[in-house]
C-alpha cells in the first residue's frame, strides 16, 4: 500500500483519466460520389479524431451501425451536393450524433462541425482566388497556450491525481491503526499509561506524516519527472510546505474517524464514504465554477480542493507563497479542527 499500490495508479490513472475524444467512430452515407465529396470525406478521416466505421449509400445501414454502437457519429452528404455547391453557392448536409454519450456526443459533433466549416473555408478560398491573395482589413485573432503550452492534458491531471493517492493512504492508513488496536486490545494497555491524549495523537500522526511524504516524493520524481516529464515550475520548498500542513489535515480526519470506529471495516466504509465525496467534489476531473451552488460550498468545505488548486498553480504556473497563501491558511485551519476534535473525542476510559 505505500509504495506498489501509489505508483501503479499513478502510472494508470492519468491515461484513463483524459477527456480528449479521439477515434470517434463515423459512418458516413455519400449519396453523391463526386471529387467534392471525397474531398470532404479524405478531410474527416485526415483529421485524427474519426475512424470510418461505415461507408456507403444507405443511411438505414448507417444507422444500424449507430445502434449497435459500431459509430458514433452519422454524416450523410445528399445527391448533388457538388452539383448544388458550385451551382447555388450553398447546400445542406445532415449529422446523426449519439447523445448517450454527453461528452463524446458534443465534441464529436463539434469536431465534424469544424472539419466541415475548414472544407467550407477552402472552397472559397478557391473559388475567389483574387479576393483571397488581396484580402480586405480585418481582426486576426493568434492564440497563446500559456502554462501547458502543448495543451498536454496529463500534465493538468498528474498533480491532481498525486493529491488523491496522498489523501486517500494517508486517510485510510491513519484510521485503520488505532482501531487494529482496539481490535487486539492493545489500546487498553496504552490507556493506562501516563501519556497525555495529544501525545498519543502525535505519536499516530508523525510516522504516517511521514509516509505522505516518502509518497508525494516518490510519485512526483519518480513517475511525474521520469515517466510523464512533469518538473514543477514552482519552488519544492513551497510545495512540501503546503503538503506538510495539508497531510497534517488529512490524516487528522483519518484519526477522527478512527476515534469514532470500533472496528476496521467500520473505519473503513467511513473512511471510504469520505473520501469519495472529497475526490469527486474536489475539481479533479470536474471544475467547481461547473457545480450547483450548493455543491460549491461542499467543495470549499473540502481540504483536498484547496490542495489541488495549490499544486496544479505552483507545478503549471510557478505560482509564489503570495499566490497560494490564502489557501495554505485554510489547511492549517483544517489541521487545528479536524486534529483538535481528534483529541478532544479520543477517551483513555471507558
Amino acid at each position: 500500500m505505500i509504495l506498489v499500490t501509489p505508483i501503479i495508479q499513478l502510472l494508470i490513472m492519468p491515461l484513463a483519466a483524459d477527456y480528449e475524444v479521439k477515434n470517434i467512430n463515423i459512418a458516413i452515407v455519400d449519396h453523391d460520389h463526386s471529387p467534392y465529396s471525397q474531398n470532404l470525406v479524405s478531410a474527416i478521416i485526415a483529421s485524427g479524431y474519426f475512424k470510418l466505421g461505415y461507408f456507403g449509400n444507405s443511411y438505414d445501414a448507417a444507422f444500424k451501425t449507430l445502434e449497435d454502437d459500431k459509430s458514433d457519429v452519422i454524416l450523410e452528404i445528399p445527391n448533388g451536393f457538388e452539383k448544388n455547391l458550385v451551382r447555388e453557392k450553398r447546400e445542406n448536409l445532415f449529422i446523426a450524433v449519439n447523445a448517450i454519450n454527453g461528452t463524446k456526443a458534443n465534441l464529436g459533433g463539434a469536431y465534424l462541425a469544424t472539419i466541415i466549416s475548414n472544407f467550407n473555408n477552402i472552397i472559397n478560398i478557391k473559388w475567389n482566388n483574387e479576393a483571397a491573395i488581396s484580402k480586405p482589413a480585418g481582426i486576426e485573432v493568434t492564440s497563446s497556450n500559456w502554462y501547458n503550452p502543448y495543451l498536454n492534458y496529463r500534465f493538468f491531471m498528474v498533480p491532481g491525481i498525486l493529491v488523491s493517492l496522498v489523501t486517500m493512504v494517508g486517510a485510510y492508513m491513519c484510521a485503520l491503526n488505532i482501531v487494529k488496536e482496539k481490535e487486539i486490545g492493545t489500546i487498553e494497555q496504552i490507556n493506562v499509561t501516563p501519556i497525555k491524549k495529544h501525545h498519543f495523537i502525535l505519536g499516530k500522526l508523525i510516522p504516517f506524516w511521514l509516509i505522505g511524504i516518502f509518497i508525494f516524493s516518490v510519485g512526483l520524481f519518480i513517475v511525474g519527472q521520469w515517466v510523464y516529464g512533469l518538473v514543477p515550475l514552482g519552488s519544492y520548498f513551497l510545495l512540501y510546505l503546503f503538503l506538510s500542513f495539508f497531510l497534517i489535515a488529512v490524516l487528522g480526519i483519518g484519526l477522527l474517524i478512527s476515534t469514532y470506529s470500533q472496528t476496521q471495516q467500520q473505519a473503513m466504509s467511513l473512511a471510504f464514504f469520505c473520501m469519495m465525496i472529497f475526490l469527486l467534489m474536489s475539481g479533479l476531473f470536474t471544475p467547481i465554477e461547473s457545480m450547483p451552488k450548493w455543491a460549491q460550498v461542499i467543495a470549499y468545505c473540502n481540504p483536498v480542493t484547496y490542495f489541488i488548486e495549490s499544486i496544479r498553480m505552483i507545478i503549471l504556473k510557478g505560482s509564489t507563497f503570495t499566490d497560494i497563501k490564502i489557501n495554505l491558511f485554510i489547511i492549517i485551519g483544517f489541521g487545528i479542527f479536524f486534529n483538535g476534535w481528534a483529541i478532544l473525542n479520543y477517551k483513555k476510559t471507558t
